[in-house]
C-alpha cells in the first residue's frame, strides 16, 4: 500500500504543477489582453482628442 500511496503523492505534485503552469500562463495571457485594451483606449482617446474641432457647425451658409 505504501507504493500506492506514493504514487499517489507523485502524481498529486505532478497534477499540481501542471495547474500551477497552466494558471500562470492563463494570468500572463490576461494580463497581455489587457495592456492591449489599454493602449487601445488611450489610442481612441487621443485619436478623439485630436479630431475636436471647437467651431464646427457655428456658422451655417444658406442664401434665400
Amino acid at each position: 500500500m505504501e507504493l500506492s500511496d506514493g504514487m499517489n503523492i507523485a502524481r498529486y505534485a505532478s497534477l499540481n504543477s501542471q495547474y500551477t503552469a497552466m494558471e500562470g500562463v492563463g494570468i500572463a495571457m490576461m494580463r497581455n489582453a489587457m495592456d492591449m485594451q489599454e493602449q487601445m483606449g488611450e489610442a481612441l482617446t487621443q485619436m478623439m482628442e485630436q479630431s475636436v474641432n471647437p467651431t464646427l457647425g457655428a456658422n451655417i451658409d444658406y442664401r434665400v
